[in-house]
């Protein structure tokens, strides 16, 4: 049985940039195997990809987009924006749905494009994709959308998206069942990429 559900991914687009938070957890039937697993895949200079599902696909997969991504740059010349990112990776979930080996991942891309800015794009395992202003995967997603919805603001800083992501990964620790004890931030402007610290117990001192 998979544990996609039981981990858990956050993303907010601002209109500066996008944030995206995704719990470090990786288990296997009732064992955590460690806590510092990376979700978060850099798919370009201002392109993250955070993935969650089986631990084999998420790495095959995410690694499957990026060289493609970056086999395209090197035959044009030029990087796929973050529209065109989400289509193909779209179109490759939905290829891979009707075959005989299926990628059971849900994703959440973020990049920033210098022409429409920053742009956050939820993806499932059934390959549905929607721009969203924000999204979270997974039964910590479910405890965490009603905070993102009373909080978001187009006009948010950086500073202030971390704090949102904060009361989320409290909300998940107080009511989840599960135990997802880390989560990691990474956040994507017009500068390019930025890890911010992790979101753990201490943080919330």
């Amino acid at each position: 049985m998979s544990n996609i559900n039981l981990q858990c991914l956050l993303g907010i687009q601002c209109n500066d940039f996008v944030m995206i938070a995704a719990d470090q957890t990786n288990s296997h039937s009732i064992m955590v195997m460690k806590d510092d697993e990376e979700k978060i895949y850099t798919i370009s200079d201002k392109l993250v990809m955070g993935v969650v599902g089986d631990s084999g696909d998420t790495t095959q997969f995410a690694e499957y987009i990026a060289k493609n991504i970056q086999l395209y740059k090197m035959r044009n010349g030029y990087e796929l924006g973050p529209t065109a990112a989400a289509n193909f990776t779209r179109r490759n979930l939905a290829e891979y749905l009707r075959s005989s080996t299926p990628y059971f991942v849900n994703i959440l891309l973020g990049g920033y494009d210098k022409e429409n800015g920053p742009e956050l794009y939820f993806m499932d395992y059934l390959a549905s994709s929607v721009r969203v202003p924000f999204a979270a995967h997974g039964f910590g997603g479910f405890l965490s959308l009603s905070i993102m919805d009373r909080y978001h603001k187009k006009d948010l800083t950086e500073e202030q998206a971390y704090e949102i992501l904060k009361m989320c990964v409290k909300e998940v620790h107080k009511r989840l069942f599960v135990s997802l004890p880390n989560f990691q931030v990474t956040v994507v402007n017009r500068e390019g990429i930025k890890v911010l610290p992790v979101i753990d117990s201490s943080a919330m001192k």
